[in-house]
């Protein structure tokens, strides 16, 4: 069994995908558009991705444009969270990931070890953690 997360976006799914492709060192894999689907979308929204999969050494989760119809909420129901290597990838991982975001809990030392939640400029939470 394996459980994965599926992200949803308003219509910049590839911006996303490219950004967190480039970070993580990953592929974007699987890329499928609402072009040739038989979905009631407008024509504008035909070249937003209707699939995509994001696929790399430790990261591997799905994501898609939600169609103009469905409504999507931002919340704090779901993170993504990042076990980092060591205290500066975590530390770099972190503030790109904020970079025109919102930062809720700066990466710095904890009881525990290192750890840092924010809101990615996207609208997806992160939580990035290196343990000691």
């Amino acid at each position: 069994m394996k459980v994965q997360a599926y992200l949803s976006f308003k219509g910049n799914c590839q911006e996303a995908l490219k950004f967190y492709s480039d970070l993580f060192d990953a592929e974007i894999i699987n890329r499928q558009t609402y072009e040739a689907k038989k979905i009631d979308v407008p024509s504008s929204y035909r070249d937003k991705l209707q699939h995509a999969e994001l696929k790399g050494k430790n990261v591997y989760f799905m994501a898609y444009d939600a169609s103009p119809d469905t409504p999507l909420n931002s919340g704090n129901q779901c993170q993504m969270s990042i076990e980092a290597s060591d205290n500066a990838e975590g530390k770099r991982l972190f503030n790109a990931l904020s970079e025109g975001g919102q930062v809720h809990h700066n990466y710095r030392e904890r009881e525990w070890g290192y750890f840092g939640r924010c809101t990615d400029k996207f609208g997806i939470g992160w939580m990035v953690n290196h343990n000691q």
